[in-house]
């Protein structure tokens, strides 16, 4: 089914062949059986044309997987779901830490931490097994931005300037490790100088089958934006509440009945939730 005759135009606004390959990939990632995945690629191949863009294809494969099964349309659109936790990219920072509270982390959002030249405001400071790791942040609002070199860079030097201070206070312990965290990926040349300078990256993708979407399916940490039967209005009041992730919300359901949600709905919606953790 590979038509390399249709050329499709990426989010960085790049032309390349349609692949159906890479189409069924991402499908197959979703859960998505193999005749399902046939069905969604022939109705795809069959409204393809040239310089349509991978989000038009996107969305007319994510319809109709909501239409056969919703709970591979909600894993189709993990990408996407990450994307809407913004656009401040202060709901990103709280799914890292929540991330890794489920890891074992012990975690704080935007804490202030003295370096020998000036005071930092850190993403994420993150302590286990008596390890540091100071997190930084860089959410992205929209698709085809990546990270390039400047960002590692300007993380390392914030790094560096807080295992150099002097500061004595109690309880004050250098970092151990310097981390970038992105909801986006990172040039070529960003990795390189990641492994080079020993800070920690971590993307959508990267290191590979350990970036930020394994982690999420391993673990089953879905972000609440996943949804398909919350509304966008239902998902900024939970954010705003810190509900960012779905079993989150399968604890807490009392926030459903803040938003005036139907038991009939709210079911529905549980049910979905529900599937998605695997509980």
């Amino acid at each position: 089914m590979e038509n390399k005759a249709i050329e499709i135009r990426k989010s960085s606004g790049e032309r390349v062949p349609f692949s159906s390959l890479k189409l069924a990939a991402s499908l197959r990632h979703s859960g998505a059986d193999e005749d399902t995945i046939n069905m969604v690629l022939q109705k795809v191949a069959d409204e393809l044309f040239e310089g349509i863009s991978t989000k038009e294809i996107y969305n007319r494969a994510y319809a109709i997987l909501k239409r056969k099964k919703p709970i591979f349309a909600s894993k189709y659109k993990l990408k996407k779901a990450i994307y809407e936790l913004g656009p401040t990219g202060f709901p990103f920072e709280k799914f890292i830490a929540t991330l890794l509270n489920f890891s074992g982390y012990k975690t704080a959002v935007g804490e202030v931490v003295k370096g020998k030249c000036v005071s930092h405001e850190i993403d994420v400071l993150a302590r286990k097994n008596g390890k540091i790791c100071l997190i930084e942040c860089k959410f992205h609002g929209e698709e085809g931005r990546n990270c390039n070199v400047k960002v590692p860079l300007y993380i390392h030097s914030r790094f560096q300037d807080v295992c150099k201070t002097e500061n004595h206070e109690a309880g004050f312990k250098v970092p151990d490790e310097g981390w970038v965290v992105t909801n986006t990926r990172f040039t070529q040349e960003a990795t390189t100088y990641g492994k080079c300078s020993g800070l920690y990256l971590l993307s959508w993708d990267y290191p590979h089958d350990d970036g930020l979407r394994n982690r999420i399916d391993r673990l089953a940490l879905y972000p609440i934006t996943v949804s398909t039967l919350l509304t966008q209005r239902e998902k900024q009041f939970l954010l705003s509440r810190d509900v960012v992730l779905c079993r989150q919300l399968h604890r807490d359901t009392f926030y459903l009945d803040h938003l005036g949600v139907s038991e009939t709905r709210k079911t529905r919606i549980l049910k979905e939730i529900g599937q998605l953790c695997q509980f």
